[in-house]
């Protein structure tokens, strides 16, 4: 049946964007996974299809309602966990990825204005993921970049499976570089180890780089590595 991946917005004509082309657009024609959306103001209560309201205590902004949120979960149907994406959510994470990835599916809750009354939030033990220190203009976009996530490490949509496991995050690092022809481009040369055709040397340089790279850049990363291997932080 393939994995599904149900999206609950009032912005349905949003999907599949950019899920609908390359790797992620050939998976869904083939059936390696399915998307429906839900069109959130199908479960209005008024004939304005209205789907949020004033906050109480005041404040700028809409928040949308209660009912109509946890009608519109009622009524969609799908299977997996139910995530809200919301900046305040736990950070996305590919070892989360692939627990999403491994289930049957995932529910998508989009959230917009001020966002989505708590109660159902708490009622519905909605899960909160986000994709980081940053606002959106809705959950949209985060969907459809988590869905991407998703369905890349799906069997069989990556040609390569074994490219899955050097990419960043895998290994608790960040990926190296690469390098392709020419081999020299504006006086700045492949690194004499890529080329040299000995397996052993091309794996302990990449790995190298990718702590080095990893230590910099993320030293959060690098702390949970290096402790893992017992190495100094």
């Amino acid at each position: 049946m393939g994995w599904l991946a149900t999206v609950l917005t009032i912005f349905p004509e949003m999907f599949p964007g950019p899920l609908g082309a390359s790797l992620a657009g050939k998976a869904l024609r083939e059936g390696v996974w399915r998307l429906e959306t839900v069109d959130i103001r199908d479960f209005a209560r008024d004939k304005h299809r209205s789907v949020d309201d004033a906050p109480f205590g005041g404040g700028p902004g809409m928040v949308m309602r209660p009912d109509v949120v946890d009608a519109a979960i009622a009524g969609a149907g799908g299977c997996g966990p139910l995530v809200y994406l919301s900046p305040r959510g736990r950070l996305l994470d590919q070892q989360r990825v692939r627990a999403l990835a491994a289930g049957p599916g995932v529910r998508l809750l989009c959230g917009r204005f001020e966002g989505v009354d708590e109660r159902v939030l708490d009622a519905r033990e909605i899960e909160e993921v986000s994709l980081g220190d940053f606002v959106l203009s809705g959950g949209e976009p985060a969907a459809i970049a988590l869905l991407d996530a998703c369905v890349r490490v799906l069997p069989g949509v990556i040609g390569a499976a074994e490219s899955l496991a050097e990419e960043s995050f895998e290994r608790g690092l960040l990926e190296y570089p690469h390098f392709t022809r020419p081999q020299v481009w504006q006086e700045r040369v492949v690194p004499e180890d890529l080329v040299s055709g000995h397996h052993e040397r091309i794996r302990a340089w990449r790995l190298a780089k990718a702590e080095e790279i990893t230590k910099r850049r993320r030293p959060d990363l690098w702390r949970r590595y290096a402790k893992a291997k017992g190495r100094e932080v």
